[in-house]
C-alpha cells in the first residue's frame, strides 16, 4: 500500500525575450506538470503560441495527409532518424518537396479513379439497356419527341399503349423486374411518366454514343480494362512512393508534433509585456534539483520559488486557490506494481489523498487467479506466455494481460505442486482408480520417492472433488475473503484519518469495521452451534454475544453517519464474504472438466486397462498418438476457460469487494511536459544539452 507521491508547487518567472529558451528547458527536466493559467488571474493574460507554430502546423497537416493518402499508419515499421537530421531535411523544404511528388502521382490515380466511376455507371446503365432493340442515338435528338427511359418493378405495356402517337419497348421477366423505354409527344411527357411511376419506374441516364448498345457495352468494357490496368501502374508508383517516403513521414511527424507542442507552452501559461509566470507541480523530491537545473541554464533571467508542499490532509485542497485545488496524482510503486496501475486506472485515477491498490492487486489478483488454477500443467503455459508478453510488448493493455500470466502462472504453480499437487487434473501420487482416482503415479507404473511426497500437503495433496477436502477448499475461500475485505475496510481507516481526522475515520469506517468483525464472529459461533453440533456455552456462547454486541455498536454508529442505510447494507456483510467462495467454486469446476477428459480420452477412447501384475495395458502407437492429440485439445479448452473464469473472477475481487472499502477516485493524471520519441532519437550531444 502506497500514497502517490507528495508534490510541491512552484512558480517560475523569467523574461519573454528567453522564452523559447524556457520551454526547451521546461522539457529537458521532465518533470513539471502544468497549471494551466486562467484568463485574468493575477492580472495576467495568457499567452500565445511561437511564432514556428503556424509553419510547422501547416507542414503537419501536409505529412498527415500524404500518410493517409499513402496508408502509412501509427503501426507501419520504420527506422528510426536522428532529430537534428529530420528537422534539417524539414527546414530545407522536404515536406513541400514530398508533397509535389506525392501529389502529382495521387493527381492522375484520383483522375483514373473519377473516370472508372463514371464508366462504371456508364456500363450499369448500359446493360439495363441491352435488353432493348433500341440504338443509342435513337434516345436523343428529338425537338418534339421526349424519351424515358428506366427500370419498372411491374409490366407498364398495357398501361402505356393508351398513349396516342407513342412507341414504347418493354423487357420485363416477373421475379427480376424489367426495363422500359417509352417515345411520345413532348407535350405529353408527364401523362407518360405518370403512367410508369405506378409501375416502380426509376429513369436511368441514357449515354450518349451511336451504335448498338452491346457494342458500346463492349467498349466501355474495354476501356474499364485499360484504366484499370493504369491505375494498377499507379498503385505501385503509390506503393513505392510509401516505400521511399515512410520513415521520413513518420519521423517529421513525431518531430513537428514535438515542435507544435512546445510552441503550444505559451497558451498555458501567464504572460505581460516583458515576463512569464508558470505555476507547476513537481514531486517534492526533485524540486531542489529542478529549481537548480533551470537557474543553471537560464541564469538570472529566470526565478524559481517551491510555494508549497501539499499535504494529504483534504481542507488544504479545500482552502486553496480554485485552479490550485487538484494536485496530480503520480503513482509511486516499485517495477512490479507498476505494471498493475493500468488495472487501477480502468476503475479511476487515484486522488492525491488516497491509498493507491495497485500494490494490493500486484499481490492478491495473482494469488486469487493462481488459487483457482492450482495446477502444475497449466501453470507453466501461463507463465511461458507471460514472460513472452512482457519482453515484446509495449501496449499497457498486453503488459496488463500478461503480467497476470506470468506472476498468476506462478503462484498457480506453486498452489498445484505443493497444495493440491496435481497436473492436467490428476494428482501427482495415489492409486490408479478411474474416475476420480487418476494419478501420474498409477498412470505411469511408477512410485514416487519419500522425498517428493513430502513436499505435498498431506502426502498427496489436497483434492478439489472429494468430501472433507472440498469442505475445508470452501472454508478457505471464505477466510481468504475475510482478511481481503478487512484489508479494503483498514485501508479506507487510514484515508479518511489522513485526510480528515480519527473522528472523521472512526464515523466514515469504524462503524464498517466493528460490524464486519461482530457478522465474522456471530457466524462463526451459529456455524459451530448449527453444523458443528457444538453447544450453546463457553467460549461459543461468548463468542456469539461478542458478536452481537459489536453488530450492535457497529451498527449504532454507522447509523449515526447512514442511517436507515445501514440497516439495509448490514446482511450485504454476509453476500460479500460469501462471494469468495467463487475461489473454490471456480477451482472445482475446472478440476472436474479436466477429470471428465482425462476419463473419456484415457477410459473410453484409449481403452486403458491393467492386467493381472497390475501394469497398464496400453493401445497401439498411432491410437496412442491420436488420442493424446485430443487430449491435448480438450485441456487447451480447459486451459482456455481457466484464463477467462479465473482472469476475470479474482479482477472482480479486487474491483467490487476490495476497492469499495477504501478508494474514491476522481484524480488528476501526472503529465509532466517532456518528450517521447518513438520514431527519432537524440544523438548523444543533443541529449547532452538537454541534461
Amino acid at each position: 500500500m502506497s500514497l502517490p507521491e507528495s508534490m510541491s508547487r512552484v512558480v517560475v518567472v523569467g523574461t519573454k525575450t528567453r522564452l523559447e529558451e524556457a520551454i526547451e528547458a521546461f522539457y529537458s527536466v521532465k518533470v513539471l506538470h502544468v497549471i494551466d493559467h486562467t484568463a485574468g488571474a493575477d492580472g495576467m493574460s495568457i499567452g500565445t503560441p511561437l511564432h514556428t507554430n503556424l509553419k510547422a502546423s501547416e507542414r503537419l497537416l501536409k505529412v498527415r495527409a500524404m500518410e493517409k493518402e499513402l496508408g502509412i499508419g501509427k503501426n507501419t515499421e520504420t527506422e528510426k532518424v536522428s532529430a537534428t537530421e529530420i528537422r534539417s531535411q524539414i527546414s530545407a523544404g522536404g515536406v513541400e518537396s514530398i508533397e509535389a511528388e506525392v501529389l502529382k502521382v495521387l493527381d492522375v490515380k484520383n483522375d483514373l479513379n473519377r473516370r472508372i466511376t463514371e464508366l462504371n455507371a456508364k456500363k450499369k446503365s448500359l446493360e439495363l439497356l441491352t435488353a432493348l432493340p433500341v440504338d443509342l442515338e435513337l434516345y436523343s435528338g428529338y425537338k418534339s419527341l421526349a424519351v424515358i427511359a428506366g427500370t419498372v418493378e411491374s409490366d407498364p405495356s398495357d398501361a402505356l399503349r393508351a398513349l396516342a402517337d407513342s412507341e414504347s419497348f418493354v423487357s420485363f421477366k416477373k421475379k427480376k423486374g424489367g426495363v422500359a423505354a417509352v417515345f411520345v409527344r413532348a407535350e405529353d411527357r408527364e401523362k407518360a411518366a405518370s403512367i410508369l411511376s405506378e409501375h416502380g419506374f426509376a429513369e436511368i441516364a441514357v449515354p450518349e454514343g451511336k451504335g448498338s448498345v452491346p457494342d458500346a457495352l463492349a467498349e466501355a468494357d474495354k476501356g474499364l480494362a485499360d484504366l484499370s490496368a493504369k491505375l494498377g501502374s499507379v498503385e505501385k508508383e503509390v506503393e513505392a512512393l510509401q516505400i521511399k517516403h515512410k520513415t521520413f513521414l513518420r519521423a517529421s511527424d513525431e518531430e513537428l508534433s514535438i515542435e507544435i507542442e512546445k510552441g503550444e507552452v505559451p497558451l498555458r501559461i501567464a504572460t505581460g509585456g516583458h515576463s512569464y509566470i508558470m505555476d507547476a507541480w513537481v514531486p517534492t523530491k526533485k524540486a531542489q534539483a529542478v529549481m537548480a537545473e533551470l537557474e543553471s541554464r537560464l541564469g538570472n533571467d529566470v526565478h524559481i520559488e517551491v510555494e508549497e508542499t501539499r499535504g494529504r490532509n483534504l481542507h488544504e485542497e479545500e482552502e486553496a486557490e480554485e485552479r490550485f485545488k487538484k494536485v496530480p496524482t503520480k503513482n509511486n510503486n516499485g517495477l512490479i506494481a507498476k505494471e498493475y496501475e493500468h488495472a487501477t486506472s480502468l476503475v479511476a485515477v487515484p486522488k492525491y489523498q488516497e491509498i493507491d491498490p495497485s500494490v494490493l492487486i500486484m499481490f492478491f489478483l495473482p494469488l486469487f487467479f493462481g488459487f483457482m488454477i492450482g495446477d502444475c500443467g497449466y501453470a507453466i503455459p501461463f507463465i511461458i506466455l507471460g514472460a513472452y508478453g512482457l519482453k515484446v510488448t509495449h501496449h499497457k493493455d498486453w503488459r496488463a494481460i500478461a503480467t497476470v500470466l506470468f506472476f498468476g502462472g506462478i503462484w498457480s504453480f506453486v498452489f498445484g505442486f505443493f497444495f493440491f499437487g496435481e497436473a492436467l487434473g490428476m494428482h501427482f501420487v495415489g492409486e490408479w482408480a478411474p474416475p476420480l482416482h487418476m494419478t501420474w503415479e498409477g498412470l505411469l507404473g511408477m512410485q514416487m520417492p519419500d522425498w517428493f511426497t513430502g513436499l505435498l500437503v498431506n502426502g498427496h495433496g489436497v483434492s478439489k472433488l472429494e468430501g472433507d477436502d472440498v469442505v475445508m477448499l470452501l472454508k478457505l475461500a471464505v477466510y481468504i475473503g475475510i482478511i481481503h475485505i478487512m484489508i479494503g475496510y483498514v485501508c479506507g481507516f487510514l484515508n479518511i484519518r489522513r485526510q480528515h481526522n480519527n473522528k472523521h475515520a472512526f464515523f466514515e469506517k469504524g462503524g464498517w469495521i466493528i460490524e464486519f468483525i461482530g457478522m465474522v464472529v456471530f457466524c462463526y459461533a451459529m456455524t459451530q452451534v448449527l453444523f458443528s453440533k457444538a453447544p450453546m456455552e463457553g467460549i461459543v456462547l461468548y463468542l456469539l454475544l461478542v458478536g452481537l454486541a459489536m453488530l450492535v455498536i457497529g451498527l449504532a454508529v454507522n447509523f449515526k453517519t447512514e442511517g436507515a442505510k445501514a440497516v439495509i447494507e448490514l446482511p450485504g456483510v454476509i453476500g460479500m464474504i460469501l462471494s469468495y467462495a467463487r475461489l473454490a467454486a471456480i477451482g472445482m469446476s475446472k478440476a472436474g472438466m479436466a477429470m471428465a477428459f482425462n476419463y473419456i480420452v484415457f477410459i473410453m477412447f484409449m481403452g486403458i486397462t491393467k492386467d493381472v501384475g497390475g501394469d497398464i495395458i496400453w493401445p497401439g502407437p498411432i491410437m496412442l498418438i491420436l488420442t493424446l492429440l485430443f487430449l491435448a485439445f480438450l485441456h487447451l479448452v480447459v486451459w482456455t476457460l481457466g484464463i477467462l473464469s479465473g482472469g476475470l473472477h479474482a479482477l472482480r475481487l479486487q474491483f467490487v469487494e476490495l476497492m469499495t472499502k477504501f478508494f474514491v477516485g476522481g484524480g488528476t493524471k501526472y503529465e509532466p511536459l517532456k518528450v517521447k520519441r518513438i520514431k527519432t532519437f537524440l544523438t548523444k550531444t543533443e541529449a547532452d544539452k538537454e541534461v
